[in-house]
């Protein structure tokens, strides 16, 4: 079974975006970028909602390409590139790239993904991981937090119909406050 991941960068009072999706925010620093990558490295499939989807392709797949790019960031993106990808929408007509597109039950579709063979996915979009989340399908969050309240915006958390007992697997300081907590689902 393959292991499904859900991580993002989060502010103290819970939201991966504030007011109007900025995520001005969560600007990482060096090592936290590097750490991303790490983690980016390790997925064979990467699962995006739309609105995540579309954010990330309108700058990664040249990514590398940009004039102030650093190393971490070429690396990223062609990483980024290279990873295959599924891409939850019921509003798109097609997706680019090495990415595929479902238009149809996106829990049924993980469930499947989650049973097959391969090594870990990622989960990448609040809605889409909220879904699994309610389903019970993800197996370790990466909660990166950001030394900001912003106030409102889209939650990293869904609302659930039942507890979820979590195990601390590690923890860890990066540069300006952020902390890396990343718990393991207790089955």
């Amino acid at each position: 079974m393959r292991k499904l991941i859900f991580g993002m960068n989060v502010s103290v009072d819970g939201y991966v975006a504030a007011p109007g999706d900025d995520l001005g925010w969560s600007a990482p620093s060096d090592e936290l970028f590097a750490w991303w990558l790490d983690q980016e490295r390790a997925i064979s499939l990467f699962l995006y909602g739309r609105r995540l989807w579309e954010t990330m392709n309108a700058y990664w797949p040249t990514g590398d390409q940009q004039p102030d790019a650093t190393p971490a960031q070429i690396e990223f993106a062609k990483n980024w590139r290279d990873t295959p990808k599924v891409v939850f929408s019921s509003t798109l007509d097609e997706v680019d790239g090495n990415a595929r597109l479902v238009t149809g039950d996106a829990i049924a579709e993980i469930t499947r993904l989650r049973t097959g063979d391969g090594g870990p996915m990622r989960v990448a979009g609040a809605t889409l991981a909220g879904a699994a989340m309610r389903a019970g399908l993800i197996d370790e969050y990466e909660i990166v937090t950001h030394p900001v309240l912003v106030g409102g915006g889209t939650s990293f958390f869904a609302a659930l119909d039942r507890r979820t007992n979590l195990d601390l697997a590690e923890t860890r300081t990066f540069p300006g406050g952020v902390v890396l907590a990343r718990y393991e689902t207790r089955r």
